[in-house]
């Protein structure tokens, strides 16, 4: 049965397979992490607010990116820039490397996976017009063989439709999540010292706005 498939798409073909493969398991593994990242993530901040803190020191090596990313902010990035919005970035950029290498990897199979397909066709349509020249005198080959010349283009296509659904899907996941770390960073921060709050932060854009007024008064 292999052999029999293997006549039909190839090597290009059986490429294309691996590819879907890799395809699925990337979206699958991805999919199901950030899940539980954010599941994990909801409950932690309920144990904040309930004004459990210590679970921040608890939380100091936690394997959740997104809790990384809060545990950070408050134990050694807080004081190094008021623009917040800045560190999570990097801290994003940094603890999120491994999903934005498989979503990478998604995109790139999105963007071969057709070309393969074009390229199995045309070396299924050179092999089937090499075996005409030899007989002439039977035209179902030529049917035959266009049949199974197109069928890599088929199957990278079918490759590379789900395989870019998975990638803008995941992209929309961490956009949301990249939200997220800031606006938990914010509120984690602001429960820990009150000039990271709604009410310290405009306190302090009033006071800048004073001293500018005051500069030009002079």
């Amino acid at each position: 049965m292999l052999l029999e498939l293997y006549s039909k798409i190839g090597v290009v073909g059986f490429v294309l397979i691996v590819l879907l493969v890799i395809s699925f398991y990337l979206f699958l593994k991805n999919s199901f992490f950030l899940w539980h990242i954010n599941r994990n993530l909801t409950a932690i901040f309920h144990s904040l607010e309930e004004g459990k803190m210590s679970i921040l020191e608890d939380e100091r090596d936690s394997k959740n990116p997104l809790v990384a990313i809060i545990v950070d902010m408050v134990n050694h990035h807080a004081n190094h820039s008021i623009d917040i919005k800045n560190e999570v970035a990097y801290l994003f950029h940094k603890q999120f490397s491994r999903v934005n290498g498989g979503i990478t990897v998604l995109r790139l199979i999105s963007v071969i996976a057709p070309l393969l397909g074009l390229m199995g066709t045309m070396l299924g349509m050179v092999k089937m017009f090499r075996s005409l020249g030899v007989n002439m005198a039977d035209p179902t080959l030529l049917a035959s063989g266009i049949w199974v010349a197109l069928l890599t283009t088929i199957l990278g296509l079918t490759v590379a439709i789900p395989t870019l659904a998975f990638y803008y899907f995941l992209q929309l996941r961490m956009k949301h999540f990249r939200i997220l770390a800031i606006e938990y960073s914010y509120r984690v921060l602001g429960m820990i010292n009150p000039k990271y709050s709604y009410t310290g932060m405009m306190q302090n854009i009033t006071n800048s706005c004073a001293v500018m007024e005051e500069c030009n008064g002079k």
